[in-house]
């Protein structure tokens, strides 16, 4: 068993042309002060990371760290979710997703895709540099325009999408291998990676490539109705980034899992606050300490309801509450004694 590390905080939710919310060091005092204790950085924030820099120069690396580490707190991961999902885009979407590009790449969705996979990959060396294990990121999709596919999909299509994605992500994942860094897919809605098959799919289209993790959410799991419990007896090996965000689903006569095109607010799928919503996070935190695995319990605000500010204060205690510092002792060994074989013998009449 393994206690689960944290409070910590995903900073992308928060950034904000306001103070504290426009620096690094607003945003890493006050989430210090809510007594958060690691910080998860969304790399497409310049002014938080300058990823080029970052994996170029170790002085800048120890710099940042430096910075961050004087206010108490410690780098999670690294996130690329924008840029990854950019390693794999339909064309169906190219004009929506052209947003997460440079503006000289808008429109160029093969020089797009090569800039998305080259920043990914100077992630990993930035994670290396910075002393960080593991690191989270979308996927992307080629797939899911057909996830309920009418007319039906034909042999072979799905097989060769995650042929194709795969093939996408194999020099990343080579270089992070080289880089010794894991790379964390958050498994969601939008993404070819959504559930356990899709996961499994990847993983063997990759040849079962070490470096294929998992980023657990399961605010994503409730929306999509499936067991978020036993989702991570099967996978919990894979599980190395942990973001802790809540949920709920009442569907009605009108409307249900895909949500009628409503906003947020009026689907019967919707993300809430820590606390407010359906999520058992007592199993989920001792089912993760009690397998052993090694993350940061990493609050993501995106509440259709609540107030970021609220969501961050109150989420740092939920997560202080949650977890379970993970026990060295068996509560009968009070009682035990030695042993040796003579005695185990006796014991079974042999």
């Amino acid at each position: 068993m393994k206690t689960i590390k944290g409070p910590a905080v995903f900073l992308a939710q928060f950034v904000d042309s306001e103070p504290p919310f426009n620096s690094l060091d607003g945003l890493c005092k006050w989430a210090s002060d809510l007594g958060y204790k690691g910080i998860q950085i969304p790399t497409w924030e310049s002014f938080l990371i300058d990823l080029d820099k970052a994996a170029e120069s170790q002085d800048y690396c120890d710099e940042l760290k430096g910075k961050i580490n004087s206010y108490g707190l410690e780098i999670t991961e690294l996130s690329t979710h924008l840029q990854g999902q950019l390693v794999a885009v339909h064309p169906a979407y190219d004009i929506m997703f052209d947003n997460f590009a440079p503006d000289h790449l808008k429109g160029k969705p093969k020089e797009r895709t090569q800039w998305a996979i080259e920043t990914v990959k100077k992630a990993a060396t930035a994670s290396r540099r910075l002393g960080i294990g593991a690191h989270a990121t979308f996927s992307g999709a080629l797939l899911w325009h057909t996830a309920h596919p009418w007319p039906q999909r034909p042999p072979g299509l799905v097989e060769m999408g995650f042929e194709e994605l795969a093939k996408r992500w194999m020099p990343i994942l080579n270089h992070f291998d080289e880089e010794g860094v894991d790379v964390c897919y958050e498994i969601h809605p939008g993404e070819d990676l959504h559930d356990g098959d899709t996961f499994e799919r990847f993983l063997e289209a990759t040849g079962n490539h070490k470096r294929v993790n998992i980023l657990y959410d399961p605010s994503h799991f409730v929306l999509q109705q499936l067991d978020y419990i036993t989702y991570i007896d099967h996978y919990h090996e894979f599980i190395k980034s942990f973001h802790v965000k809540d949920s709920e689903f009442n569907p009605t006569g009108k409307k249900g899992a895909f949500g009628g095109y409503n906003d947020w607010g009026d689907r019967a799928g919707r993300y809430r606050s820590l606390g407010d919503g359906q999520i058992d996070f007592k199993t989920i935190f001792s089912k993760l300490t009690q397998y052993g695995c090694d993350v940061w319990a990493v609050m993501e605000w995106e509440c259709c309801i609540k107030s970021p500010e609220q969501g961050a204060r109150e989420g740092a205690k939920f997560i202080a509450d949650h977890i379970i510092e993970a026990t060295t002792k068996t509560f009968d060994d009070f009682a035990g004694a030695d042993t040796d074989t003579d005695k185990l013998k006796r014991i079974l009449g042999l």
